[in-house]
């Protein structure tokens, strides 16, 4: 009962965003806040993550989770989306010509450093001063709220995301190949649980939601565990993307995962054309709706 009320609670408020009508300045605005929330969410994160008991002595051990998981669930979807361009190929081919655009990671490195700052007002704020216990669950049905009413204001209906048959075959190699990751990660590490693993592969890049998620379900270690190995993918995709994309265009927009449909979009666009642009968004557009319901529903079972 209590699994089916979380994800009653997630998939409640991405049906309200949905069912919105399409507004430019909602969706403009929902853009804007969904930018600070990210920022807010983090540095919850990093809050959370300083009230772990001894939580120097665990670093190493972060490091190691977040070391294997991240080449674990990058690895695979990307070995399994070459091999799938291998066998059925599908070129690219640029249909015009793209405005340059630069790679930052910049953003990355901010959302790393509300991370930090979170981390050092955790251990200078007196109890008193802690946010609630809820406030994870409310900020997660804020995000997702705000996530719908952009995909709305998107203007990708569900049928054109579904008719693009290369997207869907792409999200579903790279959806079941990261799950596979999810159950090798498990059986590294005794100590995680076979649905805890799938929960923790599950993320698909999209941090802030596994951030949230992870910590609620197994703690703030688990939480930041998830959320730097989504990071991670986004910086690989960031710079790897260009160069998979001409001989493994459905692998280069696969590295990026639920950051396909925006952040790592630019970069897809450039390096592959116009034409890859309604691949990326029928994936990045499937992966956005999965990613949530296989964390919560992993995690609920994992508990």
């Amino acid at each position: 009962m209590q699994s089916l009320m979380t994800l009653i609670l997630v998939l409640t408020p991405l049906f309200i965003g949905f069912a919105l009508p399409s507004n430019p300045k909602l969706t403009q605005l929902s853009d804007k806040l969904l930018s600070y929330l990210v920022f807010i969410i983090l540095t919850l994160v990093g809050i959370e993550l300083a009230q772990v008991q001894g939580l120097s002595s665990q670093l190493a051990n972060i490091g190691l989770y977040v070391a294997v998981l991240a080449v674990l669930t990058i690895g695979s979807g990307l070995l399994a989306l070459m091999l799938f361009d291998r066998l059925s190929p599908w070129h690219a081919h640029k249909t015009s010509q793209v405005p340059k655009q630069k790679v930052s990671i910049r953003g990355s490195l901010i959302q790393v450093s509300c991370v930090l700052i979170g981390l050092g007002l955790g251990k200078l704020l007196p109890t008193a001063y802690l946010p609630p216990d809820k406030s994870m669950t409310a900020l997660l049905m804020l995000l997702i709220l705000l996530v719908g009413i952009a995909l709305k204001g998107s203007g990708v209906t569900l049928k054109q995301v579904l008719v693009n048959k290369r997207g869907v075959q792409t999200s579903l190699i790279f959806t079941g190949a990261v799950l596979c990751s999810g159950l090798i990660f498990s059986a590294i590490f005794t100590e995680v649980s076979i649905f805890q693993g799938l929960a923790l592969a599950s993320g698909f890049g999209w941090y802030s939601l596994s951030a949230i998620v992870m910590t609620d379900s197994f703690g703030a270690i688990w939480g930041s565990v998830a959320l730097f190995n989504d990071l991670i993918r986004e910086f690989f995709a960031l710079l790897f993307i260009p160069v998979f994309m001409r001989h493994y265009p459905s692998a280069s927009v696969g590295l990026g995962g639920a950051t396909s449909l925006d952040f790592t979009l630019p970069v897809i666009q450039q390096s592959g054309g116009l034409a890859v642009v309604p691949l990326a968004i029928s994936f990045g557009f499937i992966i956005n709706i999965v990613a949530p319901v296989l964390m919560v529903v992993f995690s609920a079972l994992a508990g």
